[in-house]
């Protein structure tokens, strides 16, 4: 399994407070199956990101782990990219700073109440620079637990999704486990991640869920959320095939039928 949202560097957010968690961390994600880490701390108005400086602490990481653990485990960078306005004129300034591994996918996370207005010109103008992004557990967002319906315009527009492996499994609540499992069942999810920050209440775990998405979706599904679809992220390749969402497209066809 492949987590490409985890916040393991150690004293710069409110993820992992120090070297021994993290290597823990690490530790405990490898022996519950994970093979790839996205490193993603917050990138925001509290917490500033200095991309040179996580790669250090990556190292850090890295160079303490046991020699057993390191060789199952890849690292990698990226950030939890927040929305605001200094974030986003830097982003037009150095295009591949925040993204995953330098390459094309961006996470970016809204608050946890509201959304952007101006969200869907947000997401086609990312697109238009070859940026794609990945909108991190919106099944936790109060304002989209109650009405879905903006994801359908973002969607068309290219935004893909992650959803939290806590959510569901019922951590976050039942209304983020409705939420998460509703777009399970609709195909509106690429990815399942751990959003991990520590041993206990977030932690790096992913088998659980991936096993409860195989029984209730299919293995197919639990291996492109968890496996293939983040793995292609991490590597910087385009996803591998996709199922058809449901209820993305149908209005808009009808739409169209009745304008011909």
């Amino acid at each position: 399994m492949v987590d490409i949202h985890h916040h393991l560097l150690f004293g710069i957010d409110d993820g992992s407070p120090d070297l021994e968690t993290s290597v823990a961390m690490v530790e405990s994600a490898v022996e519950d199956g994970i093979t790839h880490i996205v490193c993603t701390p917050h990138a925001n108005d509290r917490y500033a990101y200095d991309r040179e400086r996580n790669l250090q602490l990556t190292s850090e990481i890295r160079n303490a782990l046991p020699a057993h653990i390191a060789e199952k485990i890849t690292l990698g960078q990226g950030c939890d990219f927040h929305l605001n306005y200094d974030n986003l004129q830097d982003l037009k300034r150095n295009k591949t700073k925040y993204t995953i591994n330098g390459n094309g996918y961006l996470l970016i996370e809204l608050p946890n109440h509201g959304i952007p207005q101006n969200m869907t010109e947000l997401i086609y103008d990312m697109q238009l620079v070859h940026l794609t992004p990945i909108l991190t557990h919106p099944e936790r967002n109060a304002t989209l637990q109650r009405n879905l319906r903006p994801m359908i315009d973002w969607m068309r527009s290219g935004m893909l999704v992650q959803i939290t492996a806590g959510s569901i499994a019922g951590s976050f609540g039942p209304q983020a486990a409705t939420i998460a499992h509703e777009m399970l069942e609709k195909r509106w999810v690429h990815f399942v991640a751990t959003d991990a920050h520590n041993l206990t209440t977030r932690p790096p775990k992913m088998r659980t869920v991936y096993d409860a998405i195989a029984a209730k979706y299919g293995e197919d599904d639990a291996y492109r959320l968890c496996t293939a679809n983040p793995l292609a992220v991490f590597e910087g390749i385009p996803l591998p095939e996709q199922p058809e969402p449901k209820k993305l497209y149908e209005e808009m066809a009808k739409k169209s039928w009745f304008a011909a």
